[in-house]
């Protein structure tokens, strides 16, 4: 089950944290992956890992924010392998603040990247994925988009925005075969997490039903099934993956 198999996928924001835990899951179930991220030297480590495990990568620096940028990359991909099958876009910035502190530009750089990227990948990949008559987005969001946080106004707008944008997306792409998902992950444990207090980490277990913090994985697994055949009846659906914690 959910093998992937001759498919051909681009991770965005592949080169840490969730992003590079879900290049590793879909190589190893028989994709070639394309690795994306800002990061050359980033981009290059976990690519060289991942062909070294004998799984087959590559990659390509590229700024998500920029629509010329993410042409390329599809252009790129299409040219040397004829095809993209699955699409992640999870690149994704913070730049907290209270609102009335916030900078506009620090608004202005969360929406381009956050929701501006996905909708730019999304355009890009589209065309292709119509033309194969068969394609898999999904989209990585955040249970703050779903429920707010003080201080992140900017980021909670973006994240909100990628569901929005992707039930839209997944009602115009769905009669080509090409399905849209977006998956909204809880508090992960990534380098953003860990750079939160640890007395605020205590209230967070508090407030998990499951009573920890989630790993990369728990997301890399769900979208391997997102991407797989398996999937082919889900479209325009928001998976919450965050230990219960907005159960209540």
């Amino acid at each position: 089950m959910f093998k992937l198999k001759n498919k051909v996928a681009i991770i965005t924001g592949a080169s840490r944290g969730i992003g590079k835990s879900i290049a590793q899951e879909i190589s190893k179930s028989g994709a070639h992956v394309v690795c994306v991220s800002r990061s050359e030297g980033d981009l290059l480590k976990i690519s060289n890992k991942l062909n070294d495990e004998g799984f087959s990568s590559s990659f390509f620096v590229c700024d998500v924010s920029d629509f010329s940028d993410f042409k390329k990359l599809i252009d790129d991909t299409v040219s040397k392998f004829n095809r993209v099958d699955i699409l992640v876009n999870n690149a994704g910035i913070t730049k907290d603040n209270l609102i009335m502190r916030m900078p506009e530009s620090d608004w202005d750089k969360v929406i381009d990247v956050n929701l501006k990227g996905v909708f730019n990948g999304i355009k890009a990949v589209s065309r292709q994925m119509m033309k194969q008559k068969h394609g898999r987005i999904i989209n990585i969001s955040s249970i703050v988009g779903l429920i707010g946080n003080p201080g992140q106004a900017n980021y909670a707008a973006s994240k909100a925005g990628v569901i929005g944008l992707g039930k839209a997306v997944s009602k115009e792409l769905a009669s080509r075969n090409i399905t849209v998902n977006t998956i909204a992950p809880g508090y992960i444990e990534t380098d953003m997490v860990e750079d939160i207090q640890e007395t605020v980490k205590e209230d967070l277990f508090k407030q998990i039903p499951l009573g920890r913090i989630g790993k990369p994985s728990d997301i890399a697994t769900a979208v391997l099934y997102l991407a797989s055949d398996e999937a082919g009846y889900i479209t325009g659906q928001t998976l919450t993956i965050d230990g219960g914690m907005t159960s209540f």
